[in-house]
This record gives structure tokens, C-alpha cells and sequence, in this order.
């Protein structure tokens, strides 16, 4: 048997997860680890503590393969994108926290730019100038951390998001690499001429010689060594990149939403980049040989983090799974919004300074109907990403591919399918950002070739629309209203 290794590191975890040369899931190793907010709208994450729990995980994986007697190709990394980490090359060692894709610290600073430059900024990265990105945080890092700077002049500073990180201490410092999805996410990346730009380098005041090496999403990482096995890392892609990927949209018009803690749809616009008009993004989706797919993405920072919230912030639910249960028995929502913009708005929005609200509260709103209602805000963000989607593509989708931790949700489900009216399509394999990452690093191998993979992906449920459109109608202007409420709530 014929196994590939997938790391998948998240906001909340590090996994580990064994693929057959099915495209099979045989086996998860997960550890979660800590998030650390120092101040308001800061999070943060231990570097250390990111690496120890993804290397336990694989420990884990790699030991299970060999019990099961069969070999393991190779390693394909997919990880949260816009987190940045800073470490010294001569050490290893990090000289900050890395700064999560939720920070908004650099707001501020990134308002400022974005009224400056933002225009030439969009044009050459494809991105809006947001403290979402990376950029800002490594200018932050050499403004704020005494000794970056230091390290900066004696090119013993390194930069990367965490695939680098992942990839600097697995091959034990031999190789200081991210991919070209995940340069395309820094704010720094010229999407067009496929480089770091020497322009946008300049305007945020970073030194050239602390970024990684811009490689294939599918290409030769280096080796790293685990249980004494040597194990090559074939693939390395961003978190919503690689959910493409796995969910086998090759072709232009094809689209997924990832539910995780954001929600994140993107779809394939081919060969060439689709410059947007409503507050979407323009990336990079993977590069294999000299082949570049680009996409349109729409972010929504806070999705499965509202259920976590509900959770461990207010005590709601004992446990995600139980919102499901809440939802059926809540009463009637309609006139309840919940708008969970902890983080600011995402796309088409993008205000930095949105705060999360409940609106339409009343004597017997209880805690099932704020629990649906939380449920529901995930759909309708939703919706507004695929409207922006449609008019920026001028694709009508046909259907809409879904994965992710909230997609085995069957009530969030069946309302996303109601409220965009559009059928949602569930895979057998829900872990399609760790998939796709497999499915790069077995081409690679030389295991699949791209083609192989549509044979490979199995519906396990499609959730068709149950209400008329013009029933929908006013829920969408009742949660567009509410979301004018909260708009620039702490500028």
C-alpha cells in the first residue's frame, strides 16, 4: 500500500491525516494548541507550539503507516494562509508569537495605505489592503521587535507564513521556501509576474532577504526525517487553495465554500486572473510545472469561530455538534440577526471596523434562536460572497461544492441551499483541504495525474432549495439591513 501524509495546520489545530493511494482517509492525528490575545482585536499564536503539535501528529501518522506495512511517498503541507511567523536563521528561533490572519492591529496603518496606494496595490497583488494579510504584520514586527531589525541587517531575519515555518524545521533548516499560493496571500507578491515585488517590498519596508523562495505548489520541498524514516515533502498550498484542489474544480466557473473557523469560497477563473469590481479577491489558486490556475475568493473571517464562540464564549453549547439539535427546536428566527464580525467584515465589505452584533431580540429569544440565528449568519455571509462572485464572473453557478468542519451541519445546510436558491454538494471526504494537498504531493510522486483525481472525489449528499425565492427575499434584506447597522462601528 501506497500512502501520502497530509499536514494540515489550522487556526485552532494541527493535524496530520494518512491517505491511501485511493484518496482514501485511513488515519487523523489532531492536537489542538493555545490562542493567546494579548489586547483587543490581537491573536496570536506560539510558533513552538504550532511545530511540536504538528511534528506529535505526525509521529502519530507516520507510525500507524507502518503498522499497516505500507510506505509513504511523501508529505503535502496546506496550512492557515495570512499567520506570519519571524524566526532567526542562525537559531530557528522565533523572535515573536506568530500573528494570526484575525489580527487587526495594523488596521490603522493598512487604512492609511489602502487610501494611498491601494488602487497600485490591488493591481499588482489582486488583494485590498487589510491588516487580514500578512505584510503589515511583518512591517509591524520590524517596527515593534526590538531586535528584528538587528537581525534584519545581519540577513539573520526569516519570514515566512506557516508553511515556511513548517518546512524551515522539518528539513532542519535547509530549505527556506513557501508556494505560490500562499506568496500570493502577503500583500508583497506580484500576481502577474509571479515574483516578490521590489515596488511593494519598498512601500511596507521589508527586506527582500528575509522572504522565503517562491516554489510549485507541487514541487521538491525538501526532506524531512521522521522516526528515523525520510520522508519528502512533495506539496505545499494555502488552506482555501488546496480546498479547490481536493474538491477537483479544475475547470474555470467551478467553485467551493470551505466552512472552517471563516468561511472561504473560491472559484476557478482559469488561466487568468479576474480583476474584481465587488470586493473580492484575486489570488493565485495553485501552480503545477508551468501551469497557473488563478481564482476569485470571497473571505468571511468569522464562521465556525461563531459556533466556537457560542461555545466557550458564552456558554451556549455544550458542544458544536449540538447546534444542529438547537436549531430544529428553536422557534421562529426571522426577525432574529445574529452578524458575527469579531474581526471586522470580510468580503464584499471589507470594514476593518465592523463589530459583531445581535439585533432583533425579543422576550422569548432564548438560546436555540440565537444558536440558529448564528447558524443562519453563516449562509447569508455566504450569499453576499457568491453575489459579489457572480457579478465580478458573470458565471451563474450551478452548483456549490462544500467542506469543512460547519458543512456536516444538515440544518446550516439545507438553509445555504434555500438561500442561494442553488444546490449545495457534500463529499464523502469532508477533509478536502487536506486532500487537496495530498492530491498535489501524489502528482508529484508521479502516484496520480490531475485527471485521475475527478474519479476519486464521491457526493455523499446534495441538499436541494425546499422554499420559494420569494420567501427568501426578505431575510436577505432583513440581514442587509442589519449589516448597514454595524458598518465602521470603532472608527
Amino acid at each position: 500500500m501506497k500512502f501520502l501524509v497530509s499536514l494540515d495546520q489550522g487556526t485552532t489545530s494541527s493535524r496530520s491525516i494518512l491517505f491511501n493511494n485511493k484518496g482514501e482517509e485511513i488515519f487523523v492525528a489532531q492536537k489542538e494548541f493555545k490562542q493567546i490575545f494579548p489586547k483587543s482585536g490581537w491573536v496570536e499564536h506560539d510558533p513552538q507550539e504550532i511545530l511540536d503539535t504538528q511534528i506529535s501528529t505526525l509521529q502519530e501518522v507516520v507510525a500507524h503507516s507502518l503498522k499497516l506495512g505500507g510506505e509513504i511517498l511523501g508529505l503535502g503541507i496546506t496550512n492557515q494562509r495570512e499567520t506570519l511567523v519571524a524566526w532567526q536563521k542562525s537559531t530557528g528561533r522565533p523572535i515573536y508569537n506568530a500573528i494570526v490572519w484575525q489580527d487587526t492591529r495594523t488596521s490603522s496603518y493598512c487604512q492609511k495605505i489602502k487610501n494611498e496606494l491601494g488602487d497600485f496595490i490591488k493591481e499588482r497583488t489582486g488583494l485590498i489592503v487589510d491588516s487580514y494579510f500578512s505584510g503589515s504584520k511583518a512591517k509591524w514586527i520590524l517596527d515593534h521587535v526590538e531586535e528584528a531589525s538587528k537581525l534584519a541587517e545581519q540577513n539573520d531575519l526569516a519570514f515566512g507564513t506557516i508553511d515556511s515555518w513548517l518546512i524551515w524545521n522539518l528539513t532542519e533548516g535547509k530549505t527556506h521556501a513557501t508556494d505560490i499560493s500562499n506568496a500570493s496571500r502577503t500583500l508583497l507578491f506580484d500576481i502577474h509576474n509571479l515574483s516578490w515585488s521590489e515596488e511593494l517590498l519598498k512601500i511596507f519596508a521589508i527586506p527582500s532577504n528575509s522572504l522565503p523562495e517562491v516554489k510549485n505548489s507541487a514541487d521538491d520541498f525538501g526532506l524531512a526525517t521522521i522516526n528515523q524514516i525520510n520522508l519528502p515533502i512533495l506539496s505545499a498550498i494555502g488552506d482555501q487553495q488546496s480546498a479547490l484542489f481536493g474538491q477537483c474544480c479544475f475547470n474555470p466557473g467551478q467553485a467551493k465554500n470551505t466552512y472552517g473557523t471563516g468561511c472561504f469560497m473560491l472559484m476557478n477563473t482559469g488561466n487568468n486572473p479576474i480583476n474584481s469590481e465587488n470586493g473580492l479577491l484575486t489570488t493565485i489558486g495553485w501552480k503545477i510545472n508551468d501551469s497557473v490556475m488563478y481564482a476569485l475568493e470571497g473571505s468571511v473571517f468569522v464562521a465556525g469561530a461563531a459556533i466556537q464562540w457560542l461555545r466557550d464564549g458564552i456558554s451556549i453549547l455544550t458542544n458544536a455538534a449540538e447546534s444542529e439539535k438547537l436549531a430544529l427546536q428553536a422557534g421562529d428566527t426571522t426577525d432574529l440577526v445574529v452578524i458575527p464580525a469579531f474581526a471586522g467584515l470580510g468580503a464584499p465589505y471589507w470594514d476593518m471596523f465592523a463589530r459583531g452584533a445581535i439585533l432583533g431580540i425579543t422576550r422569548d429569544t432564548g438560546r436555540a434562536e440565537i444558536t440558529k440565528a448564528t447558524l443562519e449568519s453563516l449562509a447569508f455571509q455566504v450569499r453576499d460572497v457568491l453575489e459579489a462572485m457572480t457579478e465580478d464572473s458573470g458565471i451563474d453557478l450551478a452548483t456549490l461544492n462544500v467542506d469543512g468542519g460547519a458543512c456536516a451541519n444538515n440544518y446550516l445546510m439545507q438553509f445555504q441551499a434555500d438561500i442561494l436558491q442553488k444546490p449545495i454538494d457534500r463529499p464523502v471526504c469532508k477533509e478536502s483541504t487536506a486532500l487537496g494537498a495530498a492530491f498535489l504531493a501524489g502528482i508529484q510522486a508521479g502516484l496520480w495525474k490531475q485527471e485521475d483525481l475527478i474519479e476519486i472525489r464521491k457526493s455523499e449528499r446534495i441538499f436541494k432549495p425546499e422554499i420559494d425565492k420569494e420567501e427568501i427575499k426578505p431575510r436577505i434584506e432583513k440581514w442587509l439591513k442589519a449589516v448597514e447597522r454595524i458598518k465602521n462601528w470603532v472608527d
